[in-house]
């Protein structure tokens, strides 16, 4: 690679790496996962740097697209290796917050124990804040799946977290402002 395109690239991560290390832990729910997930990712970016175009458009598109079929990937290979269990653990009793840290921990493992399509899907659709067709193309499933997607993993959040929801609740028992 060219020296200005090894630091275009290192310019990118330095600007852009910590956003995308937030976006990984939340589709993997875990922080080591969310490392390995991003510096695969960021590998293959790597690799293909000098073909993209990054003159007339970032590679944040490239980059999560990345993102969310290495985790797909990963997905496949660790369902063959994983094995039903009889219950499902309870999710730990968060107790008082008044850090907004604490808080996001809460989001995060709430997130961790939704099913991964679902987690996908919300992590996409809000905190990327894609639009729903985007959403779709990426997972490689329909617009109406993705709605189904977030309208259940919206619902089981709210049962998670309780009073803890970050997200606002109109009359409906919709997120405020969310599409249907």
């Amino acid at each position: 690679m060219r020296t200005e395109d090894e630091e275009a690239f290192d310019t990118f991560v330095r600007a852009r790496g910590e956003y995308f290390l937030r976006v990984s832990v939340l589709l993997t729910g875990s922080l080591p996962e969310g490392e390995d997930l991003l510096q695969t990712s960021l590998v293959r970016l790597y690799r293909a740097w000098q073909r993209l175009d990054v003159s007339s458009a970032a590679p944040d598109a490239y980059l999560r697209r990345v993102l969310v079929n290495t985790r797909r990937s990963w997905w496949q290979v660790r369902w063959r290796r994983e094995s039903p269990v009889d219950s499902i653990p309870d999710v730990a009793d968060f107790g008082d917050f008044t850090d907004r840290h604490a808080v996001g921990a809460a989001v995060r493992s709430a997130l961790a124990v939704l099913p991964r399509q679902q987690r996908a899907v919300l992590v996409l659709r809000y905190v990327e804040d894609l639009p729903e067709a985007q959403v779709a193309s990426l997972l490689g499933v329909s617009a109406g799946t993705v709605k189904t997607h977030a309208h259940r993993g919206l619902r089981a959040l709210r049962k998670s977290l309780g009073d803890l929801a970050p997200f606002p609740v109109n009359g409906a028992g919709d997120p405020a402002g969310v599409e249907r």
